[in-house]
């Protein structure tokens, strides 16, 4: 082996990291070890993809395979959160990132390499993501970002680029997507899809059909969850990993899982996403379920902004702070109980929880049935009512004696004037017809 520096470098065979391999040795005389890593993702084997690497001129190329610790480790997490950035998208790339940051660090230190490189834009959220895991791992390791650094501005001068030196690639002008994928699903972008009005082409998709080829039948599914984590799918059990699996597939073919947004990125930008999502969505959707079955409603209620903050951490690299590991301890302490069965219903693009059970639900059928049965006490009800509206009901008597306007007075005064202008033009208006009428008949 050569006495030059090394530096390790997170590889996925796709555009950018097929030609950081040359740049990093012309620019940098580095010899190059790759980390490519199975995260559940679309490929015709990784081996292959070392064999790439290796004859791009890198000394070494680790293949590892991650899929279990992705599932164990940090889709747990991810359930217990119901993880949804801005409400709409679970965190496909986002999830893998501090994984892979974590095998790129093992590497450097296994092979005594001063620097770890990414081929992350300079406009995308990855680069900190990666970065930032980086830093609280590792604060001493050097970083390097040739697809940022070097003075090639757009894919088009990547394609050229490996052409000119040889490198072979997957991505062509005429299918210019920029796509990464996971166990939990995949994010496409780039090519007509940076159009926010052009409607996204058939071919982008993969994981699951178009709702109106979807089997004419709906599809039931049954999923038992053990403290927060899937468990069991229509009564078998099975590992978290292989239901993501079964799941992908099951919504998938019922056309399940799309998802078209435009996104607020880290970097201050919007861009428009597409994600395919079958498993993740569905499993979140039954979690939630369950949750509504078995969580006391202030920990429920509560429990929606640690979920916010919980995604804006993760989505904003902060995989590894003290914030999110908090929020993680907080998360946990709730999911003890969460403890049952979710029924879903597959039909033609949309997924419907029609049944949940579980041995610790908090809905009590004699609260809340409104036949004969009922044991809920009416009588409660109107003292309920004036302890629960007192503080607001003297703070109206006292701004009312107080002569201070009021908002919500005010609206409603300014409603009714409206409504009696309108109502006096209207007479106003008819007066006039009247008179009109009249001097037709004089004359």
């Amino acid at each position: 082996m050569s006495g030059k520096e090394k530096v390790i470098l997170a590889y996925s065979g796709g555009l950018d990291t097929s030609v950081c391999i040359k740049w990093l040795q012309e620019k940098y005389d580095l010899d190059v070890i790759c980390v490519a890593g199975d995260l559940g993702q679309d490929h015709d084997g990784l081996e292959q993809i070392k064999a790439k690497a290796l004859a791009s001129g890198a000394i070494d190329c680790l293949v590892v395979d991650m899929r279990e610790d992705f599932a164990n480790e940090y889709l747990t997490s991810a359930m217990a959160a119901n993880a949804m950035y801005e409400n709409k998208y679970p965190l496909v790339s986002a999830l893998s990132r501090p994984l892979i940051v974590k095998h790129l660090v093992d590497a450097a230190h296994a092979y005594g390499a001063k620097y770890i490189a990414h081929g992350c834009t300079g406009k995308g959220n990855d680069q900190v993501r990666f970065e930032s895991s980086l830093a609280m791992l590792d604060p001493n390791m050097e970083v390097i970002a040739p697809v940022r650094d070097w003075d090639l501005t757009c894919r088009e001068d990547e394609m050229a680029w490996a052409e000119e030196h040889g490198i072979e690639v997957p991505t062509t002008k005429a299918s210019p997507y920029s796509i990464d994928d996971n166990l939990w699903g995949r994010a496409i972008e780039c090519g007509v899809l940076e159009d926010p009005w052009a409607e996204p082409p058939a071919d982008i998709y993969t994981m699951t059909v178009g709702p109106e080829v979807a089997p004419d039948e709906p599809t039931y599914v049954e999923i038992g969850f053990s403290s927060g984590i899937p468990c069991s799918l229509d009564g078998k059990k099975m590992p978290y990993l292989d239901i993501i699996y079964a799941m992908n597939e099951i919504a998938g073919k019922n056309g399940y899982g799309r998802i078209d947004m435009v996104e607020n990125r880290l970097v201050g930008v919007k861009s428009r996403e597409c994600y395919e999502v079958p498993g993740a969505l569905a499993l979140i959707q039954a979690h939630k379920a369950l949750e509504d079955l078995c969580l006391e409603r202030s920990v429920l209620h509560f429990k929606l902004g640690i979920e916010q903050a919980w995604a804006e951490q993760v989505y904003n690299g902060l995989w590894f702070s003290p914030l999110k590991e908090a929020l993680d301890a907080f998360l946990a302490d709730t999911q003890q109980c969460v403890t049952g069965t979710v029924r879903l219903k597959f039909y033609k693009g949309s997924c419907t929880v029609v049944g949940r059970k579980s041995a610790y639900s908090l809905y009590d059928f004699g609260l809340a049935t409104y036949d004969a049965s009922d044991e809920f006490d009416h009588d409660l009800a109107n003292g309920f009512i004036q302890l629960h509206s007192l503080p607001c009901k003297v703070w109206a008597k006292n701004r009312q004696a107080m002569g201070a306007k009021m908002a919500q007075f005010s609206k409603v005064a300014s409603t009714a004037d409206e409504f009696t202008g309108q109502g006096s033009a209207v007479v106003a208006e008819a007066e006039d017809v009247t008179q009109t009428a009249a001097n037709a008949v004089l004359n």
